[in-house]
């Protein structure tokens, strides 16, 4: 067992977390999440485009670790439906950033404790990677992201034109085209009886970031063709490309990094098998103890 790095980076967010929850009305997405403490914090583009050792947006993966131990304090509720939201106790906590490593440091005894009373291998992986440095070395998401970026081009737009179809799009094709202006293929989504549109895809299988010049050019080959574009990437999207992607009066383009990539392969169980097991809450026992 690596020894825990007690200056973890992410212990800064811990009270940003909490803020930008308010700001957004108690509840919001991991993407809402991340923007608002991004815009609060005023952090630069080369903030959120840093990215970690396996290739993952540094800032949003620390967000992310916040949030593990924010819910583990009973600040933050744990639900898994892609919704983080407060609990009546985080409503009304505020955290300096000396209480915030507090309970860092905290948990940190707890899983610790946890671990000398039962085998490391029967410990809850999450818990272990917690104790460590709040970066999984090599969890089921590297191991994913790993097999992605090594398929052959042909079989990532292959996979990409499965993916849609198992989202709900018909008469998904691939071009298979080199000089299609950056057109993988095609799909039609239907949203009722009266309503659907056309939708192009490109796909990047990047260790690095797509950058807006990228975004840019697949509009460009868009227009007069669809109402809407997909880009799919094994790797990350600058912040540049994000505000070009949703630029106001340009056509909407939806961009899929590899971790939105990796929940839609889970959520649609592709290639992903699910295993349920159980961790012990020993709060719900506190009240049953006194």
């Amino acid at each position: 067992m690596a020894k825990h790095n007690e200056g973890a980076q992410f212990v800064r967010w811990f009270g940003p977390l909490l803020d930008a929850l308010r700001k957004l009305g108690d509840s919001g997405s991991p993407d809402e999440v991340t923007e608002q403490i991004a815009a609060a914090q005023q952090l630069s583009d080369d903030v959120l485009n840093e990215l970690t050792s396996s290739g993952q947006p540094r800032f949003k993966n620390q967000v992310a670790w916040a949030r593990f131990y924010l819910t583990k304090e009973g600040l933050l509720d744990s639900s898994k439906r892609g919704v983080w939201a407060l609990t009546e106790r985080g409503r009304n906590t505020t955290l300096t950033y000396k209480q915030a490593h507090d309970i860092f440091r905290r948990w940190v005894a707890i899983f610790q404790e946890r671990r000398k009373a039962k085998e490391a291998l029967a410990e809850p992986l999450e818990e272990r990677l917690a104790e460590e440095n709040g970066e999984p070395a090599n969890d089921y998401r590297a191991d994913v992201l790993e097999i992605l970026r090594s398929l052959p081009p042909a079989g990532f737009e292959r996979l990409a034109q499965r993916l849609l179809r198992e989202a709900g799009f018909i008469h998904v094709e691939v071009t298979g085209k080199s000089n299609d202006g950056g057109i993988d293929g095609f799909g039609t989504l239907v949203i009722n009886p009266l309503v659907s549109f056309k939708v192009l895809f490109q796909c990047k299988r990047y260790a690095n970031s797509v950058t807006p010049s990228l975004v840019r050019d697949f509009r460009g080959a868009m227009v007069g063709r669809a109402d809407k574009g997909i880009i799919i990437t094994t790797g990350t999207f600058t912040a540049e490309a994000r505000r070009e992607a949703s630029r106001d009066g340009a056509p909407p383009i939806e961009l899929v990094d590899s971790e939105k990539l990796i929940d839609m392969l889970a959520n649609l169980e592709l290639g992903l098998k699910p295993i349920t097991t159980y961790e012990v809450e020993e709060r719900f026992f506190d009240e049953f103890r006194a």
